[in-house]
Parts: C-alpha cells; structure tokens; sequence
C-alpha cells in the first residue's frame, strides 16, 4: 500500500496486479436487469443494456416485463372470468420478445427472460433485491401522458428506490 500525495489515505498499488486481484469496479456489472413495457422507448433502451451485458463476458442479462394487475375489483372480476386469458397473454408477450428482442442479444450474451404480474415498480425493485442485480436498464417514457410529464412514472419511483444505479435511456432526439 502507498499513499496520494494529498491524503493519508493509503491507495492499492496496482502495477502488478492481476484481473483476479483486483478489486470490482464500478462498472463491473454481473447482473443486469432490463425493464420493458414494449414501447418504442424501451426498445431502444434494450441496445443500451445489450451493448452493457456484451461488454461484460460472463454477464447475465434479465429482461423483465411485469404485466399490470387491475387494480378495480370490478376489472379483476372480469378479467379472470375470461378463459384462457393469461396463457394468451403469456404466448403474445413471448412472441414479442422472440421478434423483437431475442435477435439483438450477441452469441454468447447469458440473456433471461422473466414475467411477473402486479404493481410494475415494486416487482421491478423486489426482483433486482432477489437477483441482486448491479444496474437497472429502462427507457425514460412510459405509456401513460401523466407519466411522461417526469422521467415516467414507474422509472422515476425505480431510479428512486433502487439497490443499484439506474440507467435511464431518452429516446434519440427526433425519435
């Protein structure tokens, strides 16, 4: 160990070291979680995450859509009542993933994928705790015209509350 020249702190000399002994960095990512409500935004937000996991061998890259749960009883009632409604939405939501995303991850990339049904922000931020996960990847606009007036309503309470840094992704200007 040595010491700066403007503090007594001591610094780690790395002249010899090693990847292995080194220490993680910042941006030393092992998980990365993409958050995506299928909007244009979110699609153009997953580059950023693939590009990140790419980067990083050895990385996994989970892509999470959470399926909103109505919250009115009446919406509740009406929607279980209708057969076969939540294998549908399990196949539609598949199909898109596979058209949409699945080709833009690279050979090699350890890409997963995860669904979950209730309040979109608190699923989000329960499955970044139980994966611990090191960076949160969403697009900065969601569907809602309230939502967008902030960052978007669900990614401003996740950048908010996360365990990890968040990277909010604008759309391209013009886009």
């Amino acid at each position: 160990m040595n010491t700066t020249p403007d503090s007594d702190k001591p610094t780690r000399d790395t002249r010899h070291a090693t990847p292995d002994t080194l220490p993680p960095s910042p941006g030393h990512y092992r998980r990365i979680l993409f958050c995506t409500d299928f909007s244009e935004n979110a699609e153009h937000a997953f580059r950023f995450a693939v590009d990140a996991a790419h980067r990083r061998p050895g990385c996994i890259l989970h892509l999470l859509h959470v399926i909103p749960e109505p919250e009115a009883q009446f919406w509740k009632t009406y929607i279980y009542e209708v057969d076969g409604i939540d294998e549908k939405a399990k196949r539609d939501i598949d199909a898109k993933i596979d058209a949409d995303y699945r080709p833009l991850v690279p050979e090699g990339v350890d890409f997963r994928v995860e669904i979950r049904v209730g309040r979109d922000y608190i699923r989000i931020l329960e499955f970044a705790e139980q994966q611990d996960v090191d960076l949160i990847v969403l697009g900065r606009h969601g569907h809602t015209a309230f939502g967008k007036w902030l960052f978007g309503n669900v990614t401003e309470k996740v950048a908010r509350h996360a365990p990890c840094p968040v990277m909010i992704v604008p759309l391209e200007r013009g886009g």
